[in-house]
């Protein structure tokens, strides 16, 4: 199923949720917009368009990495002295190695790893999982951990702590319904998906 298709049915979840707790109209725009989102998280374990969207452009990191390195090189050489000199350069000159390999597909680790400092510097744990989340996703193969069990609850934890820290009631419920129902709309049992889920990770690898 399409990232358009499971974003919609992620905001209908909001809106169910909305209805159910008779929020007030902001609330109930926010709980859509959250839905929405929330269906689409689980799929940013592929390399595409979702990934584009939450990411910087590898090209503007290169760019700000390679210039640091170059600063770094210059700043080593003129005001270093002795060892410090030379482990300046070299670190420079090793960040304008590493810019030149960076790819788009590296950006969501990047972004994993800004969610997660950004997270630390808030004091806010969930942004502090999300971070996490991010950084494991960006790492594992499409529709297996993040579309798993284990992928329902850390999300779900998430989605706790969000709403402890919004104070907003529905929030929990939006988060979590709305991922669920993405796992359910990529089951293999549906005749619009050619493949199914790996739900029962690490116990069993099987597709349903």
């Amino acid at each position: 199923m399409n990232g358009t298709a499971h974003a919609a049915i992620g905001a209908a979840t909001g809106f169910i949720v909305a209805n159910t707790l008779h929020t007030s109209p902001s609330t109930t725009l926010f709980l859509v917009g959250l839905g929405g989102v929330s269906g689409l998280v689980p799929d940013l374990d592929i390399d595409g368009k979702l990934r584009e969207k939450i990411t910087l452009s590898h090209q503007v990191i290169q760019l700000v990495a390679q210039l640091i390195g170059i600063l770094m090189v210059i700043y080593s050489f003129f005001e270093g002295t002795g060892n410090e000199k030379w482990f300046g350069i070299g670190i420079g000159l090793v960040m304008l190695v590493v810019s030149a390999k960076i790819k788009q597909k590296h950006m969501l680790t990047i972004t994993g790893i800004g969610v997660l400092l950004g997270g630390f510097s808030l004091q806010e744990m969930w942004l502090i999982l999300l971070g996490i989340y991010i950084l494991i996703a960006s790492f594992v193969s499409h529709r297996t951990y993040t579309h798993s069990l284990l992928g329902v609850i850390f999300f779900g934890i998430i989605a706790s702590k969000l709403e402890a820290s919004l104070g907003v009631d529905g929030v929990y419920y939006t988060c979590l319904i709305g991922y669920i129902s993405h796992l359910i709309a990529d089951l293999k049992v549906l005749p619009c998906n050619k493949r199914g889920i790996k739900l029962f990770l690490p116990i069993s690898s099987k597709e349903i």
